[in-house]
């Protein structure tokens, strides 16, 4: 088995081999795609199922859209449009013939509406909503798609940028401007607590720049994570659409009053990039470090021998586990030594190791190895089954602590822009400064030194950000219109 690089020699390279070695994913021959493998897949497949849940609990239904989007619905939106030009894929043609013995496309069968791979849904749905909405009881419209998005990202990496993504995408629609806003903060709050409380991924939530918001929002809101590089990652968004899509596929409804009005719209979305967020917030130089709540497999039991008291051993505390609804991995795999199993199961991040050999049998213990503290000690094999339980809580809760720590120790106010260039060139973390709410002082600071403006934080994080009346911008020196977080960012 290859060995990985530290994090401290090089976090691009332990990333990478971070993804190969556990076995997440593997590059595609198709540039810039990946081959999500089985256990990369089961990671998004359980943050699916926690996602599609509370997704529903609060009155959203799924459906699906075509992959294909008509490129006339595409133009109608400028913003849109504009925003997203750059990263389609088009289809132009339908068929392809056979030339000189070679595939050629066939210049007969171009298409006169070309398609647009889908980077994003709300041309297509909001052309839909023209026909689903006539009147004010056919609203609100709450609706979720579990779909691929294709964007033609020119430097690509796995999870965080792939020219083809897995994720989830949610539009409503609503009849005033207040109940979408709600909708929209309830979403955001959806994913800030979804980090929280399963990925142990501390977010700040917040607003958007008018140059960082999504093409065609009035407004957009968002969760940042730090990475332990010092980088940010924006984890998921939330999208006050207002009437822009409305006004451009001409939604309206009939309200109580027999007057036609224009629809007030929403979306939000978070994808595989989330995968990519729990490998750099929580792993480690031995690999992955998985937040119990979303591994796919929580507990691995390793015998070191096969006999009949161990295999009994083994069998009565894998059903004891399996019945409170863990997840357990038998390793018995004779042709591989110990030591290989052990490396394989700490790379893919498995939170509780459980080795069990003839001295443990005559103890009657189990040796417990702990991924996030990598710590061993043994247990009583009479009441393993609930202190494994409280363990895998121990261990949410500690990598929790341990990455709000990090964020707390790589979290720094700057109002000295020499202090503020070094922090910023050198990947530091979040820096808090105070900003003259100009996109021109914005893209400047960009330009100069590839930091951007991750959010305008709320005054309700666990991040306290306040700005000043005598607050003079880091760049400028105008008077500062909102304390801002920068950072450089993935």
């Amino acid at each position: 088995m290859s060995k990985l690089v530290s994090q401290e020699e090089n976090f691009s390279e332990w990333y990478n081999g971070v993804i190969q070695l556990s076995d997440l994913a593997e590059n595609s021959d198709v540039r810039g795609c990946m081959i999500l493998k089985p256990y990369g897949y089961s990671i998004w497949e359980n943050i699916q199922k926690i996602l599609d849940d509370k997704f529903k609990k609060t009155g959203h239904s799924n459906v699906y859209f075509p992959l294909f989007i008509p490129k006339s619905y595409f133009c109608k939106e400028a913003s849109h449009v504009e925003g997203f030009a750059k990263e389609c894929a088009v289809i132009t043609h339908y068929r392809l013939k056979n030339k000189d013995n070679s595939i050629v496309v066939d210049e007969n069968a171009k298409l006169e509406d070309e398609y647009i791979v889908r980077p994003t849904s709300e041309t297509i749905i909001w052309n839909t909503f023209k026909k689903w909405i006539k009147s004010y009881r056919d609203l609100p419209i709450k609706i979720n798609q579990w779909a691929n998005v294709c964007r033609w990202e020119m430097r690509t990496r796995p999870f965080l940028r792939t020219s083809e993504f897995l994720w989830q995408e949610g539009h409503t629609a609503h009849n005033n401007i207040e109940e979408a806003r709600k909708e929209t903060l309830q979403m955001l709050d959806i994913y800030y607590n979804f980090g929280k409380d399963y990925l142990a991924i501390p977010f700040i939530k917040g607003i958007k720049t008018e140059n960082e918001k999504f093409a065609g929002a009035e407004e957009t809101y968002t969760v940042e994570a730090l990475m332990k590089d010092g980088k940010a990652l924006q984890c998921g968004t939330s999208h006050l659409l207002g009437q822009n899509f409305a006004k451009a596929f001409d939604v309206k409804y009939l309200n109580k009053d027999n007057k036609l009005e224009y629809v007030y719209g929403t979306s939000w979305g978070v994808s595989t990039r989330l995968i990519g967020a729990i490998i750099m917030t929580h792993g480690d130089d031995k690999g992955l470090i998985l937040p119990p709540k979303i591994a796919p497999i929580q507990i691995v039991i390793i015998p070191l021998d096969n006999n009949e008291q161990i295999n009994n051993v083994v069998d009565k505390l894998n059903s004891k586990l399996i019945d409170n609804n863990i997840s357990v991995k038998i390793d018995d795999r004779d042709y591989l030594r110990p030591g290989f199993k052990f490396t394989e199961w700490e790379l893919k991040g498995v939170p509780l190791r459980i080795v069990i050999g003839k001295k443990d049998i005559e103890n009657n213990t189990l040796e417990v190895i702990r991924r996030d503290e990598n710590s061993k000690f043994s247990i009583s094999i009479d009441n393993s089954t609930e202190i494994l339980i409280k363990l895998l809580t121990d261990i949410q809760d500690n990598i929790y602590k341990k990455a709000l720590e990090f964020r707390h120790n790589h979290t720094f106010e700057v109002d000295n822009y020499n202090e503020f260039k070094d922090k910023i060139s050198n990947k530091s973390g979040f820096i808090i400064s105070p900003w003259d709410g100009t996109t021109d002082t914005e893209l400047k600071i960009k330009e100069e030194l590839q930091g951007t403006i991750r959010c305008i934080p709320f005054e309700n994080n666990d991040l306290i950000v306040k700005n000043n009346s005598n607050d003079k911008c880091i760049y400028s020196q105008k008077k500062s219109k909102n304390k801002v977080i920068f950072a450089q960012n993935y």
